[in-house]
C-alpha cells in the first residue's frame, strides 16, 4: 500500500515550499484529494497544504481502510496501520521540518494513528468527525508525557461515527494530548464554517 505522489494536490509549486510548514489533508471514506482541498482558501496561509489521496478504491472514490460489515467505527487496526505507514513513507520523501495533520472521518482516524506511530513528527493534529482506532500503539506512552496539541471537532447530529468510537476517543484524547474539543449543535457528518474558524485559530497556534 502506497500513496500516489502524482495525485497529491499542492497549494504551492515546489519552488515555493522550502522553509514553510506543511499541512497534510486526509479525506474521508469514498472521497478524494480534491474534497478537503476546497477548504484551502479558508485555512492559514503560512503553511504549504498537501491534500493526499487515500490508497484504496471505494464506492467511486478512495478509502484509507475498508468498511467491513459490523466494523464501522472499529476498523481492523492492522489495516489502519498499513494506511498510516503509507503516509509516513510518503512524508519521508519530503523535506518539510514542521508537519501538521488535518483529517476528516476516516482521515481523522489516520491522523490520530499517525500521531501514535510517530509522536515527535507532528506539530498539530486536527480531527474532524473522526475517531481513534482501537488498540495500543508504541507511541501512546510518549504521548502521555508529550501531550501534543490536538483539535477534535464533531457535530451533535453525526450519525456516521458510532457511539463506541466516540467514547473510545473521549477517553483516550484527554490523557494523550493537549486537547481542544469542540462540539457543534445540529451539525451532521460534515464541516461547518464555525468549525473551520476554530480550526484556523487552533492551527495558527501550532505553527
Amino acid at each position: 500500500m502506497n500513496i500516489d505522489a502524482e495525485a497529491v494536490l499542492w497549494s504551492a509549486p515546489e519552488r515555493e515550499r522550502a522553509g514553510r510548514p506543511l499541512l497534510v489533508l486526509l479525506h474521508g471514506y469514498a472521497s478524494h484529494e480534491g474534497d478537503l482541498f476546497g477548504l484551502s482558501p479558508r485555512l492559514p496561509l503560512e503553511p504549504v497544504i498537501a491534500s493526499v489521496r487515500a490508497p484504496l478504491e471505494a464506492n467511486g472514490g478512495y478509502a484509507w481502510f475498508p468498511l467491513e460489515p459490523g466494523q464501522r467505527g472499529n476498523p481492523d487496526p492492522v489495516k489502519v496501520d498499513a494506511a498510516a505507514k503509507a503516509v509516513l513513507r510518503w512524508l519521508d520523501t519530503l523535506e518539510s521540518t514542521s508537519v501538521s495533520l488535518l483529517g476528516f472521518s476516516q482521515g481523522g482516524a489516520i491522523a490520530l494513528q499517525l500521531l501514535r506511530m510517530a509522536p515527535h513528527r507532528f506539530a498539530g493534529t486536527v480531527v474532524l468527525s473522526g475517531f481513534l482506532a482501537d488498540g495500543v500503539k508504541v507511541g501512546d506512552n510518549e504521548l502521555e508525557v508529550m501531550r501534543p496539541p490536538v483539535f477534535w471537532g464533531r457535530g451533535t447530529r453525526d450519525q456516521v461515527i458510532t457511539s463506541e468510537a466516540i467514547e473510545r476517543t473521549e477517553l483516550w484524547l484527554p490523557e494523550h494530548s493537549d486537547l481542544t474539543p469542540r462540539i457543534y449543535e445540529d451539525l451532521g457528518h460534515n464541516v461547518s464554517p464555525a468549525e473551520i474558524a476554530d480550526v484556523n485559530e487552533f492551527l495558527r497556534s501550532t505553527f
